[in-house]
């Protein structure tokens, strides 16, 4: 066997996947996963429950949307969070425990209104139908206006933001592309800010920190390569725009860029994706785009999700970022 056929038997391995002699990929291990918590559940012990529940958003694509509210105590009206879980493009799922628990602190420490989105995985489903899901997920929350009664009633359609982490980074962030240059066509949804949780990006050439940290054991470098490799359409390489986002304004153009909205980004020091987290708050910088970067002197890809100290902390930067975004 190969050098690059160990490392593509490795990453299928790290992720808990199978390549059969067709080509195709099989999940065979399951992940564990959460059913939503509805309103009459009468086996929730909590005394302030987070109701949740689950709804289509495009059958012919097999995509849901899982909903997190808290329960009612004031007449005022909660925040919108359109958020996108992580897993490379090609593991997990909105309804995987640690994503539903995390969307579950959210609504209620924030308080807002989580709409968690299961969007198509690659390699069945290459980019970009992840984006054409949250592109979906966004019209669908905007049609709410009058009718889904957790949006309709609970939700302030004026303080929308649209989050994620690793890979959902990564789609917050062209879906906020996408929304802000058609804000005429989203109304009464009005985008505020983008909160990018370590985005996932990449590029043909390495940065210092990728090799400093190539055999990292929460992302090694093999495993995002042919994660890379299994999302991106054929003949693409890591300096497609989908990957590298900084190629893609190279020359400092901007395009749509410069509509952003404030835009709050996290990243680790421990993670192979520092530096390019760091690149790209610098691009938007650059672009004129108001960018709060918090900065974590430690911590690894996905800390928050392994850390209480760190969910805390990353939940208090998004509180900050919702009082910047009034």
């Amino acid at each position: 066997m190969k050098a690059g056929e160990e490392k593509w038997e490795d990453g299928l391995e790290f992720l808990k996947m199978v390549q059969n002699p067709d080509g195709s990929i099989t999940r065979p291990f399951t992940f564990p996963s959460s059913l939503p918590i509805r309103e009459e559940d009468p086996t929730s012990q909590s005394q302030q429950p987070v109701f949740s529940k689950d709804l289509p958003l495009n059958p012919a694509n097999k995509t849901w949307l899982r909903l997190f509210r808290p329960p009612a105590n004031s007449n005022k009206k909660l925040p919108i969070i359109i958020y996108f879980h992580g897993g490379g493009f090609v593991i997990l799922s909105a309804g995987s425990t640690v994503f539903h628990d995390y969307c579950e602190r959210m609504a209620r420490e924030l308080p807002a209104i989580i709409v968690s989105v299961e969007y198509r995985l690659a390699p069945e489903n290459p980019l970009p139908a992840a984006y054409d899901d949250a592109f979906d997920a966004i019209r669908w929350v905007r049609d709410q206006h009058s009718s889904e009664p957790w949006l309709s009633v609970f939700g302030d359609f004026s303080r929308c933001f649209v989050m994620g982490t690793s890979a959902g980074g990564n789609i917050a962030y062209y879906a906020g592309l996408w929304a802000m240059g058609l804000q005429d066509d989203i109304q009464p949804l009005k985008i505020v800010g983008l909160i990018l949780s370590q985005p996932y990006f990449g590029g043909v050439e390495r940065t210092e920190s990728e090799l400093r940290l190539e055999k990292n054991p929460t992302l090694p470098l093999h495993v995002s390569d042919l994660m890379w490799r299994m999302s991106l359409p054929d003949g693409a390489n890591r300096d497609r725009e989908f990957c590298n986002p900084i190629m893609a304004n190279k020359g400092g153009h901007g395009g749509g860029v410069v509509l952003l909205p404030k835009c709050l980004v996290s990243a680790s020091k421990g993670d192979p994706l520092f530096d390019r987290h760091c690149e790209f708050v610098k691009m938007l910088q650059g672009l004129g785009v108001h960018v709060v970067a918090r900065f974590d002197e430690d911590g690894c890809h996905g800390a928050e999700f392994c850390d209480d100290q760190k969910t805390q902390a990353a939940l208090m930067d998004v509180q900050d970022f919702f009082n910047l975004c009034p």
